[in-house]
């Protein structure tokens, strides 16, 4: 029974964590961040004020946790879309073309002050290490398989592709960002 109970609780704390999440990024993305209050976010999610400090301290805290939730979910459909595809050409395509999509979608963009907050921890300096990583390692076996050029570092082939594909956020629609993935991999292939 004590295992029951634990998951049950371990479960509620859970639908707590992500209700507050889910309201309070709506409500910054409805509002902008400098209206949205604890009070606020416990009216909205019908948690008690008390009950919503035993979980986060302020409201930046909750959005770097629902950043931290996004990010994480992020690195691993990335993750996803490479390990479905065919060959390491079309997982390098998948992994670009998701993570231009990503950028494409980023809800954090229209706020100055949520970017603010948001970039300036170290998770983000993380994930964009993973990501980084994830695609000069495809880079690597790519250029192996003779499929991407080889005389330019990966290194410096993964900060290509992940400058070029960051203006997949001003894209109008998946249309331009497909047509950006396209331009983008034309330069990665050998003698480009």
């Amino acid at each position: 029974m004590p295992k029951l109970w634990n998951a049950t609780i371990e479960a509620h704390h859970a639908a707590v964590r992500d209700a507050t999440l889910d309201t309070t990024a709506a409500l910054v993305a409805k509002h902008g961040l400098r209206s949205v209050t604890m009070s606020r976010i416990a009216e909205e999610t019908g948690i008690g004020r008390a009950t919503l400090y035993k979980y986060f301290s302020d409201v930046e805290a909750i959005l770097r946790a629902w950043h931290d939730r996004q990010i994480t979910g992020h690195l691993e459909h990335l993750a996803q879309l490479r390990d479905q595809a065919r060959g390491v050409a079309g997982q390098l395509r998948a992994v670009l073309e998701g993570f231009a999509l990503i950028s494409n979608t980023s809800q954090a963009h229209g706020d100055a002050n949520l970017a603010a907050v948001l970039h300036r921890d170290d998770q983000v300096v993380r994930a964009e290490r993973q990501l980084r990583d994830m695609i000069r390692d495809l880079l690597i076996e790519a250029a192996k398989a003779g499929v991407v050029r080889d005389d330019i570092a990966p290194d410096e082939l993964a900060d290509y592709c992940l400058h070029a594909l960051s203006a997949a956020s001003n894209l109008p629609s998946k249309a331009a960002v497909g047509r950006l993935v396209t331009v983008t991999m034309a330069g990665l292939r050998p003698g480009a």
